[in-house]
């Protein structure tokens, strides 16, 4: 079983208590809002209305999204809302979030770590690579994979190749 099944059992009843069906959402979240909002704004829950006993699930009314950030990024949020709320339903596959609520408080911004910077590759490594590629046809696909095949070498610097 990979980590990621145990984590998200673990997690799914207390992301169920904040309205989410599963972690899915928290875990995509930066994909979903982009990166301008995917470290800057949190998604905290989903309030969805009440359901009266005839309606059925096909009919079911969409959800508030209740978000927090500061003070600034609530602004520019409030100007990209229709955009945000129709990639979470794109991400849904349906009509899920109507509205998003903003609660301004600070948020923790998780920086990403910086990769580290690629080794210089040496003579004998770059002409092996201009080798590899030198039947490409087309000179932007050929340039292509050659930046792509000297990000690879230089990363696994210890096999040397």
């Amino acid at each position: 079983m990979q980590l990621s099944d145990l984590v998200s059992k673990a997690m799914t009843p207390a992301c169920r208590k904040r309205g989410f069906a599963s972690v899915d959402i928290l875990a995509a979240w930066p994909d979903i809002v982009g990166e301008r909002y995917g470290e800057r704004v949190q998604p905290q829950r989903l309030i969805w209305p009440r359901q009266t006993g005839n309606e059925s699930d096909l009919n079911a009314e969409p959800a508030t999204l209740v978000v927090h950030t500061d003070g600034a990024t609530a602004l520019l949020l409030t100007h990209e809302m229709p955009q945000i709320i129709q990639r979470i339903n794109t991400f849904y596959g349906w009509a899920a979030v109507g509205r998003i609520k903003i609660v301004q408080k600070p948020v923790e911004v998780r920086h990403r770590q910086q990769r580290p910077a690629l080794r210089r590759l040496s003579n004998d490594e770059m002409s092996r690579i201009d080798q590899t590629v030198s039947g490409v046809a087309n000179d932007r696909l050929r340039e292509a994979l050659k930046k792509l095949g000297a990000q690879v070498v230089a990363r696994n610097s210890g096999t040397g190749s």
